[in-house]
């Protein structure tokens, strides 16, 4: 009912209405009625798989031409993303870890991670509207800064090629360290897209050597078709065979018939 797989089919008892010249051969073991009551199942349900072989087929074929290709347009152009957001903050992060990354709040700049963590908290305090405002940048990356109403909740956006959100809290030294930790995560989003990317190509190629494949009972099915129009050919015929012979008059009619000719004639 749904066209998807697996395939899943139920058969009705009565879907099969024979003719009265059926039902006849059938209660004297006509062979070739018993030979086609059963090619008459077989033959729905190859119908059935062949149909969903066509439909995982065609699937395939628009996954092909449309699917993959999008999927694997958009994974590209965030894996380039990523790595220039990741060459941007390298760029512009101490190679000493224990030094502070210079942060810019509202055009001051902050070189102290205590200094920079009450400033994110005064901002977050003197926000009057839930709108995203400019806030200020921090390693290469802008910042623009919001409250979440449904949340309840700031948030730090940091836009760059991509972006990048960060909750904020209560904690001036938690904030700073949520923040570094975002960023730094950017490079498991490399390797995450990177393997996502592997696997679509992938997944194209398994779809482009299955959407050849032809349907397994292909011979069987075309086999049984042929066979049971020829079946029907038969035993139209011998139907209409029998018609005629029934509509023949037997001996004992014709003597009655020619016996009230003669009275009539007496008369």
């Amino acid at each position: 009912m749904t066209s998807k797989l697996p395939v899943r089919s139920a058969e009705d008892v009565d879907e099969t209405a024979l003719s009265y010249s059926e039902i006849k051969a059938l209660a004297t073991g006509n062979p070739l009625i018993i030979e086609k009551c059963q090619l008459e199942m077989d033959v729905n349900k190859l119908k059935i798989l062949h149909a969903s072989h066509l439909n995982q087929k065609y699937s395939l074929e628009d996954r092909i031409l449309k699917g993959y290709p999008k999927e694997i347009k958009r994974l590209t152009e965030t894996l380039d993303g990523y790595r220039r957001d990741s060459q941007t903050i390298k760029q512009n992060t101490p190679t000493n870890k224990e030094t502070f990354p210079p942060m810019m709040i509202s055009g001051i700049l902050f070189a102290e991670k205590a200094e920079a963590g009450k400033a994110i908290i005064e901002q977050c305090r003197a926000m009057r509207s839930p709108e995203p405002v400019l806030f200020g940048e921090y390693r290469g990356l802008t910042m623009e800064l919001s409250f979440d109403t449904f949340g309840k909740e700031y948030r730090l956006t940091f836009r760059g090629v991509m972006t990048y959100e960060v909750k904020l809290g209560s904690d001036i030294h938690g904030n700073i360290t949520r923040i570094d930790n975002r960023l730094e995560r950017i490079e498991a989003d490399i390797v995450a897209e990177e393997k996502a990317l592997v696997d679509v190509h992938t997944q194209l190629e398994a779809a482009k050597s299955e959407v050849n494949r032809p349907f397994p009972q292909e011979q069987e099915y075309n086999d049984k078709t042929a066979r049971l129009k020829e079946l029907n050919i038969l035993l139209n015929m011998d139907e209409k065979d029998n018609t005629i012979l029934d509509a023949e008059p037997d001996e004992g009619d014709i003597a009655l018939s020619a016996s009230r000719s003669a009275l009539s004639l007496g008369r």
